[in-house]
C-alpha cells in the first residue's frame, strides 16, 4: 500500500482561510490561528505510482506531496476524517477510474480520507464544537490517523427466509416488520402474508425488502391515491362556491370514466381537467407514451429556419428529505434526478431552475434543533451540492429562488425543475416483447441509497441523522453527462423500446416496472465494490443508472457505442413474457413475485374529508373582489398570478 497526502502551496490555501472564519465568526471560537488540510490517499492494487501522483492526485505548482504526515508539532489538534461505512465517496470512485486509465487491466483499490490540524488557543470544548459542526454522522466519521484499513471485504451470507411470515397474527407480523426494518403499514403485511400463504411458503428477505420498496410513498404515491370515501364540506362563507364545484367535479369525472367505479383520490382531483382536456381533444399536443417519467408535448418549432417537429419535456423534483439529512448529497441528487427523468425519455436537458425554503440561516448554532444539522450548514452545502451538479453536468441555473421561514426549519424544503426537448424523429418509443434483454448502463451500485424510497416514506426522529446514512444517494454528474452524450446517438436512442432511470428503488423498480415477466441476474449488476447481498444489489439507490430495453440483435452495438463514452453497458435481465419477475443471485432464485402482484401498490389507503374554511383569520374581501369583477375567469387567473402582492 503506498500513502499520498495532498496539501495546497500558500497562494491556494482557500479552503483553509475559509473554515479559519467560519470558525471564528460562526462558531464563535476567537482563539483560534491556522487550518491547515490535507487530502489523504491510500492505494493499493497499482504500481505506477509516480505517475498516479503527477496525473491523477496533484497539480503542478498548486500542490505539496508528502509520503507521510508533515511536522505539525505545533498543532493544538488533529483529527482525520473519511467517508462513514456504506457511505460512496465519489473522491474515490473518480481517482480508481482515473487510476485504470493509466494502467487499464489493474484492480486499485483507493481508500480517501482528509487530514485536518487546528492551531491557536483552543480548549477541549471547542474541538467538539468544531468537530460537531463539520463532521455529518450521516456521512463522515472519525477515523484513527493511520488511515483507513483495507483489508479484505466479509463475504455476505445466504439470503435468509423469513420464517413463519405465512402463518404469523398481526402481533407476530409486526415483530416480524420491526425485526427486519420493514415500514409498510399492517394492512400491507397481512395482504404480503395472504399472497405468500397461498404460495405456500414464506418470503425471502429480498422479496419482502423489494414489496416494502415497491410500495412505498415516494414509488407508488400512496398517499394521493388514498381512496378518498367521503368529502363534507362545513358551512362557511365560501361553502356555497364549494358544492358548485363538487359537482363541476363529478360532472368531469364522470365525462371521463364513464360508468368506470374508480375511487376518489387527490390524484384525479389534481389532474381531473387535464384528463378532461385530452378527452375532449383540446390537449392534442401531449406526447401519448407508456412512458411516464416526464410531462412531454409535441410541438413544431422553427430549426435553421425550417419547422421541426420536437419533444418537450418538463421535470420537477423535490428532495427535502435527503438534503435535510445530507445536504450536498441531497441538493446535488435533487438536480441529478430531475435531469434523469427526460434523459430517459432521450432529450437533451437544457436549463433548471431552483426553489428553496430554509430557516433563518444567521440563527446560532446553539439554537439548532436537535437531531438536526444547522440551518447554514444545511443551506450553504445545499447550494454547493446543487451547483456542483450542474457544473459537472453543464446545466446552466436560469432561474433560484431561497425562501426563508421558521415553517422550513423542521423540514427544508429542495425543489429543482428543468426543461428538455429532443427531435420527435430521434426518438423511439416501443413496447417490450419476449426475448428482449434489459441493460444497465452508466454508473455501479454501491450501498449507497439502500432504502431511500422507504426512507423519505416513514417518520424521522433525532437519530435519523446517524442511522439514515445509506438512504442517501450520491450523486456522479460526470457519469450521467457521459449517458447525455450517449442517449443523443441516432443509434442509441432508436434501438432503445423502453427506458427507465435508477431513481428511488433501484434495480427492482427500474427493471421491474419495464415489463410483466422479467428474470433479472443480480450477479451481472457491476458494483462499486465487493460485499454486497442480493437484497442490497435489488434496492440499492446508487444514481447514474439506467435500465434500457433493446432487441438481442441490437446489444453488441449498444454495448459499443456506450464504451466509444466510457460507459459500462451489461446485459443483467430479459423480457420473459411469464407474468412473474425472478430474481437470482449466487445462481439461487431469491425473489418471484407475479407482475400483477407487485404492481398492485399494496392495500389502497381510505380516508373521509371535511373541508374547512380556509384561514379564517384572514382578511379575504380585498383579492377575491378584484378578481371577481374580471370579465372572464382566465382574465381573472391572470390578473392574479400577475400580482406582485403575492
Amino acid at each position: 500500500m503506498t500513502r499520498i497526502l495532498v496539501g495546497k502551496t500558500e497562494p491556494f490555501r482557500l479552503d483553509e482561510r475559509d473554515m479559519l472564519l467560519e470558525i471564528r465568526d460562526v462558531l464563535n471560537i476567537p482563539g483560534i490561528t491556522r487550518v491547515r488540510l490535507f487530502n489523504g490517499y491510500d492505494i493499493s492494487g497499482f504500481t505506477n505510482t509516480e505517475k498516479a501522483v503527477q496525473q491523477v492526485f496533484s497539480e503542478a505548482g498548486h500542490d505539496i506531496v508528502y509520503y507521510d504526515l508533515p511536522d505539525m508539532d505545533e498543532a493544538v489538534c488533529l483529527f482525520a476524517t473519511a467517508a462513514a461505512t456504506g457511505q460512496y465517496d465519489m473522491r474515490e470512485d473518480s481517482a480508481v477510474t482515473l487510476l485504470r486509465l493509466i494502467e487499464p487491466h489493474c484492480e486499485p483499490v483507493v481508500k480517501v480520507f482528509k487530514v485536518t490540524a487546528l492551531y491557536g488557543d483552543i480548549s477541549g470544548a471547542d474541538i467538539n464544537k468544531i468537530k460537531a459542526y463539520y463532521i455529518n454522522p450521516l456521512e463522515t466519521q472519525e477515523i484513527p490517523l493511520t488511515g483507513i484499513q483495507t483489508g479484505t471485504h466479509r463475504e455476505p451470507g445466504n439470503i435468509e427466509i423469513i420464517k413463519d411470515f405465512s402463518a404469523a397474527d398481526e402481533k407476530k407480523l409486526i415483530k416480524l416488520a420491526a425485526d427486519y426494518d420493514i415500514v409498510m403499514a399492517l394492512e400491507n403485511l397481512k395482504l404480503c402474508r395472504d399472497y405468500f400463504s397461498k404460495e405456500k411458503r414464506d418470503p425471502t428477505v429480498t422479496e419482502m425488502k423489494v414489496l416494502d420498496t415497491y410500495w412505498s410513498d415516494h414509488c407508488r404515491h400512496s398517499t394521493f391515491m388514498t381512496e378518498i370515501k367521503d368529502v363534507g364540506i362545513n358551512e362557511n362563507r365560501f361553502t356555497e362556491g364549494l358544492k358548485r364545484a363538487q359537482t363541476l367535479f363529478k360532472h368531469s369525472h364522470s365525462y371521463v370514466y364513464g360508468d368506470d367505479p374508480r375511487p376518489l383520490c387527490l390524484m384525479d382531483i389534481a389532474t381531473m381537467e387535464m384528463k378532461k382536456l385530452r378527452k375532449s381533444g383540446d390537449l392534442n399536443d401531449m406526447e401519448k407514451s407508456d412512458e411516464v417519467n416526464a410531462c412531454s408535448i409535441e410541438v413544431t418549432i422553427p430549426v435553421d429556419g425550417k419547422p421541426a417537429d420536437m419533444i418537450v419535456m418538463f421535470k420537477n423534483e423535490t428532495h427535502n428529505h435527503p438534503t435535510e439529512m445530507e445536504p450536498f448529497g441531497g441538493a446535488s441528487t435533487c438536480l441529478g434526478g430531475a435531469i434523469r427523468d427526460p434523459l430517459s425519455g432521450r432529450a437533451h436537458v437544457y436549463g433548471a431552475i431552483r426553489v428553496t425554503g430554509s430557516g433563518d440561516p444567521r440563527e446560532k448554532i446553539e439554537d439548532t434543533l436537535p437531531g438536526k444539522l444547522p440551518q447554514r450548514k444545511i443551506t450553504q452545502t445545499a447550494a454547493n451540492g446543487y451547483s456542483s451538479y450542474g457544473n459537472g453536468i453543464g446545466l446552466p441555473l436560469g432561474h433560484l429562488l431561497e425562501f426563508y421561514d421558521p415553517g422550513f426549519k423542521a423540514k427544508r424544503m429542495e425543489c429543482g425543475a428543468v426543461v428538455a426537448a429532443a427531435k420527435k424523429a430521434d426518438i423511439f418509443r416501443g413496447k417490450p416483447q419476449p426475448g428482449d434483454v434489459v441493460v444497465l448502463v452508466g454508473g455501479r451500485t454501491g450501498r449507497d441509497g439502500c432504502g431511500g424510497a422507504t426512507g423519505s416514506s416513514k417518520e424521522h426522529d433525532d437519530d435519523s441523522i446517524t442511522k439514515g446514512g445509506a438512504e442517501v444517494q450520491k450523486g456522479n454528474p460526470v457519469i450521467e453527462r457521459n449517458i447525455v452524450r450517449l442517449f443523443r446517438k441516432p443509434f442509441v436512442s432508436k434501438s432503445i423500446k423502453v427506458c427507465n432511470d435508477f431513481g428511488a428503488g433501484g434495480v427492482c423498480v427500474a427493471v421491474g416496472e419495464l415489463a410483466d415477466g422479467l428474470y433479472i441476474d443480480l450477479d451481472k449488476v457491476p458494483v462499486k465494490y465487493p460485499g454486497l447481498d442480493g437484497t442490497e444489489l435489488a434496492i440499492s439507490e446508487s444514481q447514474e443508472r439506467m435500465a434500457v430495453v433493446l432487441a438481442e440483435s441490437d446489444l453488441k452495438k449498444f454495448i459499443k457505442e456506450a464504451a466509444a463514452e466510457n460507459l459500462e453497458a451489461i446485459k443483467i435481465a430479459d423480457v420473459t413474457g411469464t407474468g412473474h419477475v425472478v430474481m437470482t443471485w449466487r445462481g439461487v432464485e431469491i425473489l418471484n413475485i407475479g407482475s400483477k402482484f407487485l404492481n398492485s401498490g399494496g392495500v389502497r389507503q381510505t380516508t373521509n374529508i371535511v373541508v374547512e374554511e380556509p384561514y379564517p383569520c384572514v382578511n379575504h374581501t380585498t383579492e377575491p373582489t378584484r378578481c371577481a369583477i374580471s370579465p372572464c375567469v382566465k382574465t381573472a387567473w391572470l390578473e392574479n398570478l400577475d400580482n406582485s402582492k403575492v
